[in-house]
């Protein structure tokens, strides 16, 4: 196959990745906590060919001798931008809003049957029944996994709960029905150190890889905490942090390169059907 044909089809693979980057950012526009990607782009293994061998004949040449004949780009990371999204104020007594990048609150989900710890930056929580205790209410996410505490554990609202506070240290604090106060724990997050190690598993959460394989120790990445109230803001959502205007433009960037490499080929494809008309 002709070498630009090469060239210009793996490339346009590459950039339909980056495509759906952006479809996948600009899809998300509006949802709560969102962090958007970023494609970057790095050469493949080029090739230098010296076609002229005669130093004598390149007296007074300015520009280098031979050509690098390449074999296109391909998508090199796709880096999390985790710029703090701006606040909504909602008023909603469950809805928390971290003011701080690389802050995650810590999730508990069911994967393959078994409870697994994932993170988000998601605070939109709800109340669901305690199948274990009637007494109880549990504090979930939309999508029904659980909210962890300072310690790692479910938090436990009671069922007779008039109000639900956050105070400035950090404490949820509940006001029962008959007046009084209980406190029920405080918020778990986490402080991810190297954020680009985190991988999406949907639903708006977080995992960590397997960090022995990648020679890294748990310190060396996150830094368990329990959040006081000037890292999380109650009544507030944090919105995705997605930038339309600038998605968009690389939206049609990336539409022009695709473009191009697309006449490349067809280009190589005219040139194929000229060698081979011709004539003695």
């Amino acid at each position: 196959m002709n070498q630009s044909m090469i060239t210009a089809s793996v490339t346009m693979g590459q950039l339909q990745r980056k495509l759906d980057t952006i479809s996948h950012n600009i899809a998300n526009t509006n949802t709560t906590g969102f962090k958007s990607r970023e494609a970057t782009f790095s050469d493949l293994l080029f090739q230098q060919v010296n076609n002229q061998s005669r130093e004598e004949y390149e007296v007074g040449r300015l520009t280098p001798n031979g050509i690098r004949v390449g074999t296109g780009a391909k998508i090199a990371q796709t880096a999390v931008r985790q710029d703090v999204g701006a606040l909504m104020q909602t008023e909603r007594q469950l809805d928390f809003a971290l003011t701080e990048k690389n802050h995650f609150f810590r999730i508990e989900t069911v994967e393959n049957g078994a409870p697994v710890e994932r993170i988000t930056r998601d605070g939109a929580f709800y109340l669901t029944e305690n199948p274990n205790n009637a007494q109880q209410l549990s504090l979930v996410t939309a999508n029904g996994d659980f909210v962890l505490n300072g310690e790692g554990n479910r938090i436990a609202i009671p069922a007779n709960f008039q109000s639900i506070s956050f105070s400035q240290d950090g404490e949820l604090e509940v006001t029962l029905r008959d007046g009084t106060m209980q406190n029920v724990g405080q918020l778990g997050l986490t402080n991810v150190l190297k954020p680009q190690l985190l991988d999406s598993v949907g639903n708006n959460l977080y995992r960590f890889p397997d960090l022995q394989a990648l020679g890294f120790a748990v310190a060396d990445v996150r830094a368990d905490f329990a959040g006081n109230g000037q890292q999380v803001n109650q009544g507030f959502l944090e919105g995705s942090n997605v930038d339309l205007s600038r998605e968009m433009n690389a939206l049609i960037e990336a539409q022009r390169h695709y473009q191009f490499n697309s006449r490349s080929i067809s280009m190589a494809d005219e040139m194929s059907g000229l060698v081979n008309g011709l004539r003695r």
